[in-house]
């Protein structure tokens, strides 16, 4: 099974020419809070959207308003880049750590990098303060 995420759910600016960061989904994190609940896979069906924080941090939604954050072992040239977009294939109906992920020019079709996942940590919302 091939799975193609568009360059929009990527989109993101850089703040440092060293450390892509997407803003919108750095302070998307902010609100949100780790609980330490790990999964190592997740349904692909039930995975909406998967974005990138940074080099190093993916979010993902599953349905409606589920959210996890996955810490990459390594850095995943190109994520953040909004003209690329993740590419996987598995013979699973699931996602699991250690799972390869392609960046892919969206233009050239080329490869720009590629990433081990890894688990997924469920997130929650914040308490009210």
């Amino acid at each position: 099974m091939r799975i193609f995420l568009g360059a929009a759910l990527l989109a993101g600016c850089a703040t440092t020419t060293a450390e892509p960061v997407n803003e919108g989904n750095a302070a998307r994190l902010a609100s949100l809070q780790r609980t330490g609940d790990k999964q190592t896979c997740l349904s692909i069906p039930q995975i909406s959207q998967i974005t990138a924080v940074d080099e190093k941090t993916l979010l993902v939604r599953s349905g409606a308003n589920n959210w996890f954050v996955v810490d990459l072992a390594t850095r995943c040239r190109g994520v953040v880049n909004a003209g690329n977009r993740i590419e996987y294939t598995t013979s699973l109906p699931q996602l699991c750590r250690n799972d390869i992920l392609r960046i892919v020019d969206n233009a050239g079709g080329f490869l720009t990098g590629s990433c081990g996942m890894g688990s997924f940590e469920r997130l929650a919302e914040k308490p009210a303060e």
